[in-house]
């Protein structure tokens, strides 16, 4: 979720700078100071301008003195597409802020508009950080961050399982979270996810994955098959058949320890510590060395290398979970 990178972390400062690239965080930015403000006056004045809407001496209008000394918000999105003149205005504003308008402007950061962002932080703004999310971790932990502000528990596989099950998008993920706090009572786990969103977590790379590296054949290319019908790239399912082989040998030649000193010294989350442990009890290190020769011959046939990609699939799946159980 956006997080505060000022002291001042009042709404209703007569500045308010989000930066950022993620929509669904700065969108969220602005929902809060225009909920702060029609909450201090239900007739307050909202102005959502795009850059080409405020032009020179357009500011100066909108934030003009009122006969009615009305409360007003004018949000400007992003401030760093505004023309030179028009950047000239917000600066000239800053240095003499009219009370009771809240000023919000919405930046990408970066070097575009530079001068502006300076010159609203050296002004005192409150801001807002709205990065956009590129890493799994960062959009797990923004879903945990959902739960949390709705006051609900999830499990750890719950959270994993929403990610993988939905993909990239901040606005699908909230959207999920919303749904299932509103309809699942107690801790939501895993089982309840699967229930939810049981096509597209079986859609996901990372299922087939798990499925395979547990020795779970029947199951893995079940998943495999409605993967490859819904549309998933062959290459994100090899990726994720790499990834959950290389845990399990990363994690079977490291020494015993707690979760979280494992997790750091071999940099995974310490709730995946747990399951690849849960994983590798069929595991040998021929078991893994078969299984990693499998997926790289997989991954070449699915990058042209091969006439079948599915085929090449399969086959690796296969192998996966015999490797899997040649310890049982």
């Amino acid at each position: 979720m956006a997080t505060r990178k000022n002291t001042n972390d009042d709404p209703l400062a007569p500045l308010t700078l989000a930066v950022g690239q993620e929509d669904l965080l700065l969108d969220r930015a602005v929902r809060q100071v225009v909920a702060a403000a029609r909450a201090a006056d239900p007739d307050t004045d909202v102005r959502d301008l795009a850059p080409e809407q405020l032009q020179p001496g357009t500011l100066a209008e909108l934030t003009s003195p009122s006969l009615f000394a009305e409360r007003k918000v004018v949000v400007v999105r992003n401030a760093q597409d505004l023309s030179a003149d028009t950047i000239k205005d917000v600066k000239a504003y800053l240095d003499a802020p009219v009370e009771e308008i809240t000023l919000v402007l919405l930046h990408a950061g970066g070097a575009k508009g530079k001068g502006l962002l300076d010159a609203a932080r050296k002004a005192g703004a409150r801001e807002v950080a709205c990065p956009k999310t590129t890493k799994p971790a960062e959009r797990l932990t923004f879903v945990r961050s959902e739960f949390r502000a709705l006051g609900r528990s999830a499990t750890p596989e719950a959270c994993q399982a929403l990610v993988d099950s939905i993909g990239s998008d901040l606005r699908e993920l909230a959207s999920a979270v919303s749904q299932l706090v509103a309809d699942v009572e107690g801790t939501i786990d895993e089982a309840v996810v699967g229930r939810y969103y049981t096509g597209r977590a079986e859609a996901s790379s990372f299922t087939v994955a798990d499925r395979a590296v547990e020795g779970r054949a029947a199951e893995a290319l079940e998943a495999l098959r409605w993967s490859l019908s819904t549309g998933v790239a062959p290459v994100l399912i090899t990726s994720a058949l790499a990834q959950g082989v290389r845990a399990i040998g990363k994690l079977s030649s490291a020494r015993g320890g707690r979760p979280a000193d494992l997790a750091r010294e071999l940099g995974m989350p310490p709730w995946k510590i747990d399951r690849v442990r849960q994983q590798m009890r069929g595991w040998t290190p021929d078991g893994v060395a078969i299984a990693l020769r499998a997926v790289a011959e997989a991954d070449a046939g699915v990058k042209g290398g091969g006439d079948d990609p599915e085929y090449a699939l399969e086959k690796a799946v296969v192998t996966v979970a015999r490797a899997a159980r040649l310890r049982r």
